[in-house]
């Protein structure tokens, strides 16, 4: 399923409250890691993904994307390859619905101009928005959200800068766990931003790895990380977006 949204998606502008109203302090996270590295130094602009479904009006996607991320980063990140280098592996796109820049329940494109200002890529404040696809990444929550009810969650991307810090699937290496986050981050090889956009879901333990739609829990010391499901409430419109 591809959802267009109206709202704008926006890293790094973070609200003081959740749709609640609440303190946006005490908001469940979500972190999502998106690879800003390249497995193989991509030079080829033809390796960036296409908008999905058409894209916004003046969405950079495709070549275009890719000659734009080669200028500024120097390579075309995996985060916006139409399919990530097999060295390293996403939960987005879903793999029961592979469209790069889609995923379930997920907005279809992100604006991108506070991230490339925050990086220091372009000068600030932004003029405009900048759309683009939304980038491949993978979903993680701490132990302790593990099992929750219903509530509605931050998406708080986290950078990925060095493919070395890229947990693999089996949760064998890389960022594996909140302290090594904060080690990363502390160190420059990741970086971690607020955003406006918002997720009401349940998540529920699961040994099996075959639903569509999973995420991994981050332990606060270096244990492996456990496989929960991330199961999306029915109240209505499940993903909020804040201006």
């Amino acid at each position: 399923m591809i959802l267009q949204w109206i709202a704008r998606c926006q890293v790094v502008t973070e609200p003081s409250a959740d749709p609640t109203g609440g303190s946006i302090k005490h908001t469940a996270h979500l972190y999502v890691f998106v690879p800003m590295f390249s497995v193989d130094n991509d030079q080829n602009p033809a390796d960036t993904m296409l908008c999905p479904n058409g894209g916004r009006p003046g969405e950079l996607c495709g070549i275009p994307l890719g000659q734009q991320l080669i200028k500024l980063f120097g390579f075309v990140p995996e985060a916006w390859k139409t399919k990530v280098n097999p060295a390293i592996t996403t939960q987005c796109p879903d793999p029961n619905n592979p469209v790069p820049g889609t995923c379930t329940m997920h907005a279809s494109s992100v604006d991108l101009s506070q991230t490339l200002v925050a990086l220091g890529k372009i000068p600030g404040p932004p003029t405009a928005p900048i759309f683009v696809p939304t980038p491949n990444h993978s979903h993680v929550i701490d132990n302790s959200r593990v099992n929750s009810l219903p509530i509605w969650w931050e998406v708080r991307p986290v950078l990925i800068l060095n493919q070395s810090d890229w947990p693999l699937a089996d949760g064998s290496s890389g960022i594996t766990s909140s302290h090594a986050m904060d080690d990363a981050e502390a160190a420059g090889r990741a970086i971690e931003v607020g955003s406006n956009f918002f997720l009401f879901f349940s998540s529920v333990m699961s040994a099996s790895t075959m639903a569509s739609h999973h995420m991994h829990a981050m332990p606060a010391g270096g244990a492996l990380p456990s496989q929960s499901i991330l199961t999306e409430a029915r109240r209505g419109n499940q993903s909020s977006l804040r201006k």
